[in-house]
């Protein structure tokens, strides 16, 4: 399965985290374009200069990692695109582009369904998505998702349990898959 990340989903940190440790582990293909990293790194402004070097840090580090997840611009497919925020149109011409099944976002309304649709691509919220890729693949998953933990109770200093943890993401379904 193809699916573009959109900005939305590559902050927080830990749950770009678990997406791309998903998507080495082979569990789907993650594509993003220059221009939805760099969104993703000016939105990250607002929470001052360290965060957004952080951001710019990680999206290099993306490119050089998988280079094949990078999608060309396709300025000829988002021109005839119309969804409710035009600044949008980029992320699902991107999802065209690329050959995506789907877009990762937390953001539903400015991606209807029914637009999506017509163009083959669906929309994925990043807890069901998560949670499927969880019931299809626990072990893989679970590798996934214990790497993260460790890394963030690294850079916590302090412990950080698992199931709290993706609560936080609103990762609700996948908490509750993982605790039971």
């Amino acid at each position: 399965m193809r699916v573009v990340l959109d900005a939305c989903v590559l902050f927080p940190p830990v749950l770009r985290d678990i997406l791309l440790g998903a998507g080495r582990a082979g569990l789907f293909r993650p594509l993003w374009s220059e221009r939805i990293l760099e969104e993703w790194a000016r939105a990250t402004r607002r929470l001052g200069p360290a965060e957004e070097a952080a951001a710019r840090g990680a999206a290099a580090r993306m490119r050089a990692e998988d280079p094949a997840a990078m999608v060309p611009p396709a300025p000829e497919v988002e021109a005839r695109l119309r969804l409710p925020d035009a600044g949008d149109a980029h992320v699902l011409a991107t999802a065209i582009a690329g050959g995506a099944d789907a877009i990762l976002t937390g953001n539903a309304a400015d991606f209807p369904r029914r637009i999506l649709a017509a163009e083959g691509v669906g929309r994925r919220d990043p807890d069901g998505f998560l949670w499927e890729l969880w019931s299809h693949h626990p072990e893989a998953v679970a590798r996934v998702l214990e790497t993260v933990r460790a890394a963030a109770e690294a850079r916590r200093g302090e412990p950080q349990a698992l199931a709290p943890l993706l609560k936080r993401l609103r990762l609700g379904r996948l908490a509750r898959a993982v605790r039971n």
